[in-house]
């Protein structure tokens, strides 16, 4: 049974944050299986999907005040194979020097769908996951964290962290699994075929 809270997703796009392949180490790798489930489930009953691709322009704060230089070589910024076959149905791709997906480009893709809340998942949790859903509420979207299907590339506790102040600053209701979002969207199929 669909919560109140719940909208169609005809309206909600999933956003798929940063699932590179210089993302993933021992702490991330683990989550792709669960984001391909979503993208897969999605696309299924013709929602949009969004993907986001982070580039650490040089000059960029991530170089200049904690001298972080990944993310620069198409071969870091590529999505992970898994996810590649699905870029070209993605409703769009936002490429981003920072991150939040909330870009001039990406915010005016968001307000330009019409689409009223993002169901948001990938890595790192921490970081542009989090800095999304929070553009997103303070934007006026609702913002939805799959909490399985995002992961940190410092580990669990800086995954762990990050729920508990999205939990804070945009409500634990919120935060939600894969397996709800799935069974929700596989809900309407029929009532929308």
């Amino acid at each position: 049974m669909w919560k109140a809270e719940w909208v169609d997703p005809r309206s909600t796009a999933l956003l798929v944050i940063d699932v590179q392949q210089g993302f993933i180490n021992q702490h991330s790798r683990g989550v792709i299986p669960a984001v391909v489930r979503l993208v897969e489930g999605w696309q299924a009953v013709g929602a949009p999907v969004v993907l986001s691709r982070f580039h650490n322009e040089a000059g960029s704060p991530y170089e200049t005040i904690t001298k972080w230089t990944r993310l620069r070589t198409p071969e870091e910024q590529a999505l992970v194979a898994e996810l590649a076959p699905f870029a070209g149905s993605a409703a769009a791709i936002i490429d981003k020097p920072q991150a939040s997906v909330f870009t001039p480009e990406g915010a005016r893709t968001i307000r330009e769908a019409g689409w009223t809340d993002l169901v948001l998942c990938g890595i790192d949790t921490d970081a542009c996951v989090y800095d999304s859903a929070v553009a997103a509420y303070q934007a006026g979207y609702r913002p939805w964290i799959v909490t399985d299907a995002c992961a940190s590339t410092g580990g669990a506790r800086y995954h762990d962290a990050a729920l508990l102040l999205a939990s804070r600053n945009i409500g634990a209701e919120q935060l939600i699994t894969s397996e709800v979002v799935l069974s929700r969207i596989g809900g309407t199929q029929g009532a929308h075929a």
